[in-house]
């Protein structure tokens, strides 16, 4: 597949660089993005013209200018520099990418809407990592980790992956030795920050690091032919990092202080509430003695009935038993009368 991008883009200058940039986005530097390339992808190629600088120019795409990125024998490589841990670059690169695609078609005259199917370059997505945090050699990062919470059985239709590479000097080891100029610039990095240990003077740094590098470093002459371009970028890397931990710190001691008083109303709740219980458990409890009094009185009525229905019980009871006496003696004397006679009133 031979097709071509647009025409090459230049750096615009108007947005400083990061130094990874300078080093491997340029395009006298191309030799050097191609053993960038060849390192990653284990790959041997010659030729450094074979690469096409793409990366969108601010101007074109107002505040989305991505690092580096360009194309070489059909692979549409996106290299992005983060001295700060970004677990949204899948969107950022998802973003980038379609910049290029869309930019891509127009250029070759490309028909998204013909029946016929287009042929699009490889995308291959890497982030390096120079950031102060420690984080592994390599981390996949996933778009999907962004998506929200979907019902069970649905499948997100976009996919988006990324690899991010740490270049911190002493990480990734056999890629630093794949890539010379790779393993230059974090050197530079590490020896840049062991400066500021000893002062707050980046500029210094900066001049110590150069200073110290040695001569054989292929980008030594580079570093010292654009020197305070490379004091600036440093500084505007530094202050981004300061900034970004200023950032974190504020957000963590606003975040704590919000926490708490969150923590402090749920407690304030919770105390309102368990409040609310006891004086509704009271209330229970006050009810349930009142019912257990009644039931009481209830109990104790009962009793006094059943106790006054024996005594009428004993009564009657003793009423029949009256009723008895007064009729056997009417039988005995009527059994008597039969026999000898009529008593007489005092006889009977």
């Amino acid at each position: 597949m031979k097709h071509h991008y647009f025409n090459t883009v230049s750096v615009n200058r108007e947005i400083k660089d990061r130094v990874f940039v300078a080093i491997f986005g340029r395009e006298e530097h191309k030799s050097w993005i191609l053993e960038l390339y060849n390192a990653i992808n284990h790959s041997s190629y010659e030729d450094p013209d074979a690469i096409t600088i793409t990366t969108i120019e601010h101007h074109v795409y107002m505040g989305m200018k991505n690092d580096v990125s360009f194309l070489l024998n059909s692979i549409m490589s996106l290299y992005e520099h983060q001295s700060s841990y970004n677990p949204n670059m899948p969107v950022r690169e998802l973003m980038y990418s379609g910049r290029l695609y869309d930019k891509y078609i127009k250029t070759n005259d490309l028909n998204v809407y013909g029946s016929r199917l287009m042929e699009l370059p490889v995308p291959k997505l890497l982030v390096f990592y120079n950031g102060t945090k420690d984080e592994p050699d390599e981390t996949i990062l996933n778009l999907s980790d962004s998506f929200l919470h979907a019902p069970e059985g649905i499948e997100p239709d976009i996919s988006v992956r990324v690899r991010m590479l740490n270049v911190n000097y002493g990480h990734n080891r056999e890629l630093l030795k794949a890539c010379k100029p790779l393993e230059e610039y974090a050197w530079f990095v590490a020896r840049i920050r062991s400066e500021m240990q000893k002062r707050e003077d980046m500029e210094a740094a900066v001049d110590a690091a150069i200073d110290e590098m040695p001569e054989e470093y292929l980008i030594k002459p580079f570093l010292i032919a654009n020197k305070a371009e490379v004091k600036g970028m440093c500084l505007t890397e530094y202050d981004e990092e300061r900034v970004m931990r200023q950032f974190q710190r504020d957000a963590f001691e606003e975040g704590a202080a919000s926490r708490q008083a969150e923590i402090d109303a749920i407690n304030q709740t919770i105390a309102d509430n368990k409040r609310t219980i006891a004086d509704k458990e009271q209330i229970i409890a006050d009810k349930e003695q009142a019912i257990a009094d009644k039931e009481q009185a209830i109990a104790d009525n009962k009793r006094t009935i059943a106790d006054k229905e024996q005594t009428i019980a004993d009564q009657e009871q003793a009423i029949a038993d009256k009723e008895q006496i007064i009729a056997d003696k009417e039988q005995i004397i009527a059994a008597y009368e039969a026999k000898y006679g009529k008593l007489t009133d005092g006889e009977a």
